[in-house]
Formats: structure tokens, sequence, C-alpha cells
């Protein structure tokens, strides 16, 4: 149960990655201003979050079972709560898909929009009533860059990245009247276990039904330039748990946040040209054209960035 003056702050797909490392920052606040309430769908997953978690557990730090797919079971966690308070939501539950458009059926793409899309809308519209009876609150939603640019081969991963950066950015004009923020947190890649099986997973699939060609430029030329970008690129989730608790912090928290800076140009390119041809040109170009020099042209931006987009990282003011 929250102390006097603690905010109340439950976090989905808490068992691994961001949603793990976020509730642990949280409950470790050396201030001890968050009751953190961690959710994920299997309580027997605990084991990894509790071990992080050490002494916080039990005291700043509780669980709660949740399945961001089902009605009856977020209507269930948030009643779990005391009093249905909850000062501030973390939407993080999500899952990737990467891969030929032709090899992924109808049912695998309904369930990535199930749980990265219709899982945060459910959130959202269960802890919502209440905050804006108390005309307070905060929502932070964890995105991505692929929520503001396409990328090749994650079609549909960013298809529901698309649609819950425009359902947000619709939520939060309604939501600033009641007094309550809304913020999306946009990382770029990030090493976590999760992705490092996913690419080694598909990297041995067959995928029938698919040319040749596709499948060829799928593994011999996405894969190797998708795994230099995360080596030039990739945070860890521990920088994504400190930039969300610095946005939480904020006097005037942001609704875009992106949490990597050497990814602001890239992101630059689609607002640059309203016609769409210069980031897909770019974009094409990078993959198909220039495929061996991915790997410098990854160091190359780094270095050319790093300096000066570094005050564009994530601040509380």
């Amino acid at each position: 149960m929250a102390n006097s003056g603690q905010k109340v702050v439950l976090i989905t797909g808490c068992s691994s990655g961001i949603g793990l490392r976020i509730a642990v920052t949280l409950a470790k606040d050396e201030k001890k201003r968050y009751h953190v309430i961690a959710t994920m769908r299997d309580l027997k997953k605990k084991d990894k979050l509790v071990e992080a978690a050490g002494d916080a557990y039990g005291k700043t730090l509780m669980l709660l079972p949740l399945d961001v797919c089902s009605d009856e079971s977020v209507k269930q966690c948030i009643s779990n709560v005391k009093d249905r308070h909850i000062d501030i939501l973390i939407n993080n539950a999500g899952v990737g898909l990467l891969g030929p458009v032709e090899s992924i059926s109808i049912e695998e793409m309904k369930r990535v929009f199930e749980t990265n899309f219709f899982g945060v809308v459910r959130m959202i519209k269960e802890v919502m009533p209440d905050m804006k009876k108390r005309r307070s609150g905060h929502i932070v939603v964890m995105s991505s860059v692929m929520g503001l640019q396409g990328v090749v081969f994650n079609d549909v991963y960013t298809a529901s990245k698309f649609a819950m950066e425009g359902f947000c950015e619709s939520m939060a004009v309604q939501l600033m009247k009641f007094n309550i923020r809304l913020s999306m947190i946009e990382p770029g890649p990030v090493h976590t276990e999760f992705e490092t099986k996913m690419m080694e997973d598909v990297a041995k699939m067959e995928y029938p039904g698919v040319d040749a060609d596709t499948v060829r430029y799928f593994k011999d030329v996405y894969l190797p330039s998708s795994i230099d970008i995360f080596e030039a690129m990739g945070q860890t989730p521990e920088d994504i748990a400190k930039c969300t608790k610095k946005v939480i912090e904020s006097s005037s928290p942001r609704f875009r946040n992106l949490t990597n800076s050497l990814y602001t140009p890239i992101v630059a390119l689609k607002y640059a040209d309203e016609t769409g041809g210069l980031s897909v040109n770019t974009f094409y170009n990078l993959l198909f054209n220039f495929g061996p020099l991915m790997h410098i042209t990854m160091s190359i931006l780094k270095c050319l960035t790093c300096s000066c987009l570094r005050r564009r990282t994530i601040s509380p003011n």
C-alpha cells in the first residue's frame, strides 16, 4: 500500500527488459516517491524482477497479474488497486513481429495489434475515468521511433506503433482539459533478450510462399544492416528507464520524447519533405545501394550527431 505522499505507478509488461528496468528504477528512488505496481501476464516469470528489486520488493514494489489483451484481466487488475487510484500509468507491454509480410498470417498481425494497440487502449480506458474525476494523472506510452518512421520488414509492428501514436496524439488534446498529461517514449533500437532472440529466430526461419529475392534481401541485406544499426545506435533498458523517470518527474512533460538523439536526423528526414520521397529514397539507398558501407555510415552518423544533438536528450526541464 502506498504511503502518504507517494505516487502510485502501474507498469505493464514487467517480466523483463524495459518494463523490468522502469519498475526497479522507480521502486529504488532514493526519496521513495513511488509505490510501484509491476504487472505481467504470468507471475511465474517474476524471479528476475524480484531479484533486481532486492529490498524494494514488498515495500515500494508489489506485483499483480495482468494480461492487457483481456478486458476481464484489465478490470480485475485495476480493481485490486486501493480505491482504483493510479497517479501514473506506464504502458510498456508489447510484442514484435519481423519478416516478409507475405509470410505473416492475418492472425499473427491481429495478435500484434491486440497487444501493442488495443492493449494500450484498454488500459487507458480503464484508468482514465478516475483520473478525470481527480483532474490529475500522467499516462505514459512506450512507443518507438517506428511509430514515427516506417522501417522495411517491420511493416506490421510499425503499423501498430503508428496506430498508437495517432490514438495518443488525439487523446492528449482532450486529456489536457482534465489536467491529465500523456507522454510518448520513443526509443530506437534497444538491447534486450527479446530483441536478440527474435533476430536469431528469424534468421533461421524458412519463408514458404515468399519469392527468393525477397528472402535474400531480408536475410542477407536487412538483417546484417539491422545488426550494424543496433551496435552503432542501440541503447540499454536502463537508458530507457532513466529517460522515462525524467519524463514523469518533469514539471512540464513533453508529449513526444525521443530517447536517442542519434535518431533525430533520421526522423527529421520525413518532415523535411512533405512528399515522403526524401525519407523513402534515403532508406532505399542506405539499404540496397550502400549495404556494405552501412556499418561505416552508422559510425559516421554517431560521430556527427552525438555532440551537436546531445542537448536534445530527454530532460525534465
